[in-house]
């Protein structure tokens, strides 16, 4: 086994170059490859468990609600207690807590042991990427980084695909089931070839107490949005208020350093991201069922629906960055979010009877445009305008409202549209109501468009070093 040790000059070219490559890509993989998967295999288990609309909700934002709560903690950890050994623990949590959603024998099991997984992500989610940062040689971290990035892609692309094989072939508990292996694999390959690594500078309380506050906040906002109930929407958002007055009182040990919001273009671009994976959200959540309940189609079929906005994403986004850096990111992220808005509006048509190129392959390729025109000038407009030493924490933030947003409006969208109780049972009801969370959530990246225009200043990103984007890794809806 390796000794214990930072090491931070691992070449990209050599072969413990290529196992740790290896081990954050399929660490990171499994989490992602979980969150694309599922969606497609709802109608299957709701069927199967006897599950509402409601238990479908929970399904996705269980795991998203403890991932986006515990995320800046878990990061916290493994810069404190070591790098590899919390990504290890996080994997081997997240395998165990996918075992328990394989085998869960009802709905209100599966939501509890999606909840555990979300714990299990927080953990080893940032660690996959501060491994390859703290073991590479500096030149080689951006070749690192961007085949990681590259090799996310291809999970996000395959993930639906493979979902919808194993439902069909294997039965919806394979698409947990199959983590078991991959994460076996990441365990013994990262114990024998990665070096652990931590900041020594690294001191001070964990804000323990800050994480609990967010987490029941958005567990209260959340549970009162699924069932309409605003006893508990109340509840979280004093719980949210208790959380902001928390962080303010620690600065600047705490979880989220308020003074990074000081910048007004940081709020803005915050603000947008929030609005724009709110609607990625409800797309990702809804699509595949409608695919399924009210065109009829394979839960294969339905799965390849959204692999033109994960190609287009892995050969745009790049270029997308750069033109940004040379105009600025107002226009471009502007005009992106407008095309997803247009996206929306087309597949508001999708029903029965509609042709998978006409009314499905279209539509989500022009949703693939537009995303891969604003999410790495939305990045990068991130990083630009935090100061240079809040540059790790700029990212988890936006990475958490980011995950906060599409969490909210799972919860919200559907019932509001009429996707309560046994709707996706109802053809016509779930056509119905997956018309109106379209148009919702197109109003939704059109006002999202209209502050970007508003605030982003043209030449936020000139004479700025350029920073290294992931925008195809970038938080998946339903993780």
């Amino acid at each position: 086994m390796m000794k214990l040790m930072d090491n931070g000059h691992i070449r990209f070219s050599s072969a413990k170059g290529r196992w740790v490559l290896l081990t954050t890509v399929l660490g990171s993989g499994i989490a992602l490859l979980d969150g694309t998967v599922v969606n497609v295999a709802l109608p299957a288990l709701g069927a199967d468990l006897g599950a509402d609309m409601a238990g479908l909700q929970w399904t996705v934002n269980a795991y998203t609600l403890t991932l986006a709560g515990l995320i800046l903690l878990g990061g916290s950890l493994g810069d404190r207690f070591g790098r590899r050994k919390v990504f290890l623990i996080g994997v081997a949590w997240f395998a165990l807590a996918s075992a328990l959603c394989g085998l869960a024998p009802n709905v209100e099991t599966l939501i509890g042991a999606r909840a555990l997984q979300g714990v299990g992500g927080a953990l080893l989610t940032p660690g996959s990427l501060a491994i390859i940062q703290a073991s590479f040689d500096r030149e080689d971290r951006p070749k690192a980084i961007g085949a990681w990035s590259g090799f996310g892609g291809v999970a996000a692309a395959v993930g639906p695909l493979l979902g919808g094989w194993l439902v069909e072939a294997a039965g919806w508990r394979w698409v947990f089931l199959i983590n078991l292996p991959l994460a076996a694999l990441v365990l013994v390959v990262a114990l024998r070839h990665v070096p652990e690594s931590r900041d020594a500078e690294a001191t001070g309380r964990f804000d323990v107490l800050g994480a609990a506050l967010a987490a029941l906040a958005l567990a209260g906002i959340t549970y009162g949005l699924i069932g309409l109930q605003p006893v508990p929407v109340v509840a979280g958002v004093l719980l949210g208020v208790a959380f902001v007055w928390l962080e303010i009182r620690r600065s600047p040990n705490a979880l989220v350093p308020v003074g990074i919001f000081a910048s007004k273009v940081f709020t803005a671009v915050n603000v947008v991201t929030f609005i724009m994976y709110a609607a990625m959200g409800v797309v990702f959540f809804l699509l595949v069922v409608q695919l399924q309940v009210s065109a009829g189609f394979s839960p294969l079929l339905a799965g390849s629906a959204m692999i033109p906005v994960t190609i287009l994403m892995l050969l745009l986004s790049a270029r997308s960055g750069e033109l940004a850096k040379r105009i600025g990111p107002r226009l471009p992220m502007t005009a992106g979010l407008l095309i997803c808005a247009a996206a929306l509006l087309l597949m508001s048509r999708i029903g029965p009877g509609s042709s998978y190129v006409v009314d499905v392959l279209i539509p989500t390729a022009l949703f693939g445009l537009g995303l891969a025109g604003t999410v790495a000038p939305l990045t990068a407009t991130v990083l630009a305008t935090a100061d240079e030493r809040h540059a790790g924490v700029a990212s988890g933030v936006n990475n958490a409202v980011a995950r906060t947003g599409g969490l909210l409006a799972v919860a919200a969208i559907p019932p509001l549209a009429g996707l309560t109780g046994e709707a996706f049972a109802s053809p016509s009801v779930f056509t119905s109501g997956f018309h109106m969370t379209m148009l919702i959530s197109a109003a939704m990246l059109a006002a999202g468009a209209l502050i970007t225009f508003l605030t982003i200043r043209v030449n936020v990103l000139l004479d700025v070093e350029p920073k290294l984007t992931c925008p195809v890794t970038a938080p998946q809806p339903g993780k």
